[in-house]
């Protein structure tokens, strides 16, 4: 019978630098902090000089559900209605501003070691063992 990964390392390792790797993971999302910016006023992106904003956004937006509500088979409002919902998705997503969350050195320590040394048993088990040779 072999071991993780087609080899002849051990499964415990892969099971144990798995679950450490899972737990440094988690514990490195759950301390990042998410705050978004996103306002009607705020800027998405430069458009000849003119800086182009969320509410502006919205304008081309409405006019292309108008359209499409008037007569459906207009193209141009399907266009119209789609290229604003992107504009606003990717302003949106622009806005996000990621900040890590105030901890102290022993929690940041503790989840390097998790992680990385979760990754290095997890390395270590793929590789065919010395013993059996």
């Amino acid at each position: 019978m072999r071991g993780a990964g087609g080899s002849d390392g051990g499964t415990g390792q892969f099971l144990l630098g798995l679950a450490m790797m899972v737990a440094g993971g988690y514990l490195l999302l759950n301390s990042i902090i998410i705050r978004p910016q996103f306002g009607l006023g705020m800027g998405l992106f430069r458009m000849g000089g003119v800086q182009v904003t969320t509410g502006m956004v919205l304008i081309p937006f409405i006019f292309g559900i108008v359209m499409i509500f008037y007569n459906s088979r207009l193209w141009v409002g399907w266009a119209l209605a789609a290229v604003s919902l992107v504009a606003l998705v990717a302003g949106v997503i622009a806005s996000i501003q990621l900040t890590m969350a105030g901890m102290s050195a022993f929690n940041l320590l503790v989840i390097l070691v998790l992680f990385f040394g979760g990754l290095g048993i997890f390395l270590r088990s793929l590789r065919a063992s010395r013993e059996g040779t």
